[in-house]
This record gives C-alpha cells, sequence and structure tokens, in this order.
C-alpha cells in the first residue's frame, strides 16, 4: 500500500511543472525519500522489490535498444570510451574532496556510488568494507544525482547543435507520398533513390490503368507513379524523371488498395521486408512501417516487430488473404508472450548473478541492473530464436517499463529516507549533499563535453549522460522530453560498461 501512495504522489508531483522542469516518474524517489522516514521499517523489507523494478526497466529498454545498438556500436565507441574517462574524472574527484570536506573515504566511496547512483559499485563498496557508511554516503550522493542528472540532462537533450558523427534520428521524420508523371523513358532501377532504397514505388498508371508497380518496371513518358520517401528524397527522384501532379494516384482505390496491416503473427517478427515476398505472394507492396511514434521506410532490409503496422499497397482482391499472412490483431499484439519474458528475465538474472573476481581478491558481480540490460540488448537484436519471439509489442515494453521504473524509484527512496533524514542536515550531511553535487555535475559535464567534442547528438549525448549515471529515472525523463530513438540507444550503449568502471573504480577509491 505505502509504496503505491509514493507512486500516486509521485504521480501529482511529477506533473507540477518548476519553471520548464518537470520531475516525471523520478518524483516518486523524492516522495519515497519524505514517506521512507514516516515509516522506516518498511526500507528493510523492499530490497527484492526494488530489484524487480529495476530489472524489469533495463531489460525492456535493452529489448528496445538492442538493434540500434550494435548498428552503432562500431561508429560510438570513442564515446563509450570517453564515459569511462567521465567516470575515472569522477573518481578522482572524489578522492580529492574527500580530505578537503573532512569525509572518511568509506562516506565518500558511498558518495561516488550514490551521485552516480550505481546500486553494484554500493555493493561492492559494503563487501569491501563490511560497514554501513557507504550506505549512507549513497542514500545522501542518490538524490542529487538524481536531481542535478535531471537538471543538466533537461538543458541538453532538446538542442540542436551540429552531430556530424552521428546518425540521423528517425523520429519526427515524416515519410510523404506523392504522385510523379514520367516524362522519359526511363529504368525503374535509374530513378535516383530506388536502388539505395531511399525511396520506393507503389502505384502505377498507364493508359488509364491502375496497377501495383513491378520491381524491374520500364516508365514511359505519361506514366504516373506514387514515389514514397523522405521529401528531399521524393522531389529530388521526381525532378529526375518529371514532374508532381497535383491529383494523387492513391485517392483512386477502384483497383489498387492501401492500407495498414498489424503484424500479430509471430511467425514474422525479426523477418525482413525482403522475406515477406509480398510481390510475389499477393501483387503487392510494402511502403512504409509503422512502429511506436516512428515511421520507417519499409526497405528490404527492415526488420519487423510484433505490433508494427505495415503500410501496403495491393490489388483490392487480395485484402483478405495479406490480413490472414500478417494476422492484424491488435487483441493478439496486446497480450505478452510469457515465455519470452519469463526466459529473458531469468537470462539477464543469472548473468547478473556471476561473480567476477579482481586481482586484489574482491569479486563484484553485474546485479539486476547490467544483467538484464546486456541480455535484453542481445535479444533484442536477435528478436526471436527459432519458435522463441524475444520481442514485445511496443505499448507492452512501454507499460512493463514504466512499471518497474515507478516500483524501483519508490522502493528506493522509500528505503533512503531514515538515512538521508538523519544525516542530510547535520553538517556532516550538509558536506556530504555538497560533495555528492560536485561529483554529479563533474561527471555530467565531462560526459557532455565528450559528446560535443565526438560530434554526436544532442539527443544521444544526452541519452548517454543519463547511462553513465546508471540512472533510469533521467533516461524517462529525457524520453519524455524529446522523441528520439537515440536517447536510448545512447544510454544503452554506455550503461554496463561505466558501471563495471565504477565497481573498479570503488576499490581504488577505497586505496586512498
Amino acid at each position: 500500500m505505502t509504496v503505491f501512495l509514493v507512486v500516486a504522489l509521485g504521480g501529482v508531483l511529477g506533473i507540477i511543472p518548476f519553471g520548464k522542469l518537470r520531475f516525471g516518474a523520478a518524483a516518486a524517489l523524492f516522495v519515497g525519500l519524505f514517506i521512507g522516514n514516516i515509516v522506516p521499517e518498511l526500507g528493510a523489507e523492499l530490497g527484492l522489490l526494488q530489484n524487480l523494478g529495476l530489472a524489469l526497466f533495463v531489460y525492456m529498454v535493452g529489448l528496445s535498444a538492442g538493434q540500434t545498438f550494435f548498428a552503432d556500436l562500431a561508429r560510438h565507441y570513442k564515446l563509450m570510451l570517453g564515459t569511462v574517462l567521465a567516470v575515472i574524472v569522477g573518481a578522482i574527484a572524489t578522492i580529492g574532496l574527500a580530505p578537503l570536506f573532512g569525509l572518511s573515504s568509506e562516506l565518500s566511496v558511498g558518495l561516488f556510488a550514490g551521485a552516480l547512483t550505481s546500486t553494484p559499485a554500493l555493493a561492492a563498496a559494503n563487501t569491501a568494507l563490511g560497514s554501513a557508511e557507504p550506505g549512507v554516503g549513497y542514500s545522501l550522493g542518490y538524490p542529487m544525482g538524481v536531481f542535478f542528472g535531471i537538471i543538466i540532462v533537461s538543458m541538453v537533450v532538446s538542442r540542436r547543435w551540429p552531430g556530424g558523427n552521428d546518425t540521423p534520428s528517425v523520429a519526427g521524420q515524416s515519410i510523404v507520398a506523392n504522385t510523379a508523371v514520367v516524362e522519359r523513358d526511363v529504368s525503374l532501377r535509374a530513378v535516383p533513390g530506388y536502388l539505395e532504397q531511399n525511396i520506393l514505388v507503389s502505384y502505377f498508371m498507364r493508359n488509364g490503368k491502375t496497377r501495383v508497380i513491378s520491381p524491374g518496371e520500364e516508365l514511359e513518358p505519361e506514366d504516373q507513379i506514387v514515389v514514397v520517401g523522405r521529401e528531399n528524397d521524393v522531389a529530388t527522384a521526381i525532378d529526375a524523371i518529371g514532374h508532381v501532379l497535383p491529383e494523387h494516384l492513391a485517392d483512386d482505390r477502384s483497383r489498387v488498395d492501401f492500407r495498414s496491416f498489424t503484424v500479430s503473427h509471430k511467425e514474422l517478427a525479426g523477418s525482413t521486408v525482403a522475406e515477406l515476398n509480398l510481390p510475389g505472394r499477393f501483387g503487392a507492396v510494402a511502403t512504409r512501417i509503422l512502429r511506436g511514434d516512428a515511421e520507417l521506410l519499409a526497405g528490404s532490409q527492415e526488420r519487423l516487430e510484433i505490433g508494427d503496422r505495415v503500410m501496403v499497397a495491393f490489388p483490392r482482391r487480395e485484402y483478405d488473404a495479406i490480413e490472414e499472412f500478417f494476422g492484424n490483431s491488435e487483441r493478439t499484439v496486446s497480450t505478452v508472450d510469457a515465455v519470452g519474458l519469463g526466459l529473458g528475465m531469468v537470462l539477464g538474472l543469472l548473468l547478473g548473478m556471476v561473480k567476477i573476481s579482481l586481482s586484489n581478491g574482491g569479486s563484484f558481480s553485474l546485479g539486476a541492473a547490467a544483467g538484464p540490460l546486456i541480455v535484453g540488448m542481445i535479444l533484442g537484436y536477435l528478436r526471436r530464436t527459432g519458435p522463441l519471439v524475444w520481442q514485445l509489442p511496443g505499448a507492452a515494453n512501454q507499460t512493463i517499463r514504466q512499471l518497474g521504473l515507478l516500483l524501483f524509484l519508490a522502493a528506493v527512496g522509500i528505503a533512503s529516507g531514515p538515512a538521508f533524514a538523519q544525516t542530510a542536515f547535520s553538517p556532516v550531511g550538509l558536506k556530504a549533499l555538497a560533495m555528492g553535487s560536485v561529483i554529479a555535475v563533474v561527471v555530467l559535464l565531462v560526459t557532455l563535453a565528450m559528446g560535443r567534442v565526438l560530434g554526436v547528438s544532442a539527443q544521444r549525448t544526452a541519452g548517454v549522460m543519463a547511462g553513465v549515471l546508471g540512472q533510469p529515472a533521467i533516461l524517462a525523463f529525457a524520453s519524455s522530453k524529446e522523441a528520439d530513438e537515440r536517447i536510448e540507444a545512447g544510454y544503452a550503449s554506455v550503461f554496463a560498461l561505466s558501471m563495471i568502471a565504477k565497481i573498479l573504480l570503488v576499490h581504488v577509491i577505497l586505496a586512498f
């Protein structure tokens, strides 16, 4: 009851604007800190709930970001290494500031783990020391990491700066469909952008008869075709072959229809558009894929996910056959595949339990945060293995992710509330709050600088900033401010690597 009270009050606080800032889901943490001080006996009982919420959240993020992460890995490895440098700078700041603030190394290492919101790093410190002092530092540093993370990321995520070394976002880039009148003899394959699949062609009319175009079509003067793609690519293609016709060929659906079909048959998950063989099966052409809020051009190598809506131009007589082929059932895609979800979570948590030995005799594990994230990214990349479908429909993924995040933040806040209240406003506590703030801000600013220097977008940089802190609340906040898949990809690309760096640096801090 208390957990869901925190969730509800956090939801109220999260929608209250503080200037241009809203805390969103992260408000559950701050409400939890307050409630936890009122019912301090609950904190010890919430460890399992905290880990469950965290594991669900990061596993869902991994499933969503897997494809983009592996596609961008070769391009953004420098940024990944840059985040390790940012964490190292944070450790150096911790070592240097501790004597200046008069704080013990035990409290300082907890501040380091808390400011960078790393539970595995705190676990490593507790194992090495066997005392509760790192936990107190963690409870003080954690809110500062979340607070300054949200503040700085909010100032970055909606910015537009040159990102020449980044891939463009597909979010917000609308696809257009224009009708062109051909003015000269030209092969369809010679139309600019067709072979590169920057454009697709669906409708074709010659001598007043409309049909779906064939891939090897030879175009003649007075032919009409519908060209689909991004606005600039469509304009370039039409300029090369003729001119735009104000009347849209697709408005006449007496012979050729154009509709969306929901992918609900599990057998299609992970299939490419080419593997569907729509021209051979039905004489049809897929032109777009609607995935969540993103609109994708249906290139031949684009892979389908359960819940995708595929826009298809097809002969009217083939409607029933195409509908049966895709499934086209919203009810089916709203059902979570319990086998895939359960096995994926088991694999992620098993990986998180593996002990990794250190040279000094200690050990660490990836825990409920990084283990499910890594497995989620791998399974998200694979999409399916034989009959097992790993991917979840977008709506189901978002729902489970939000629930996991709220449970995690509420549990952390309640558990940390008593220690936070006891120490926060004492002289030592105020120094610890200040030091935790400095650590978080230094790491965030170094990460921001790396993003600018390496020429990646503000959106990917914001995701990387959330990832280097390892903070799902900041990721959720950034995603709510800007619809851009590069935010999640940036988070997933650095989360596990920076977490391992934090664990190793805990032992370096304690050595001083």
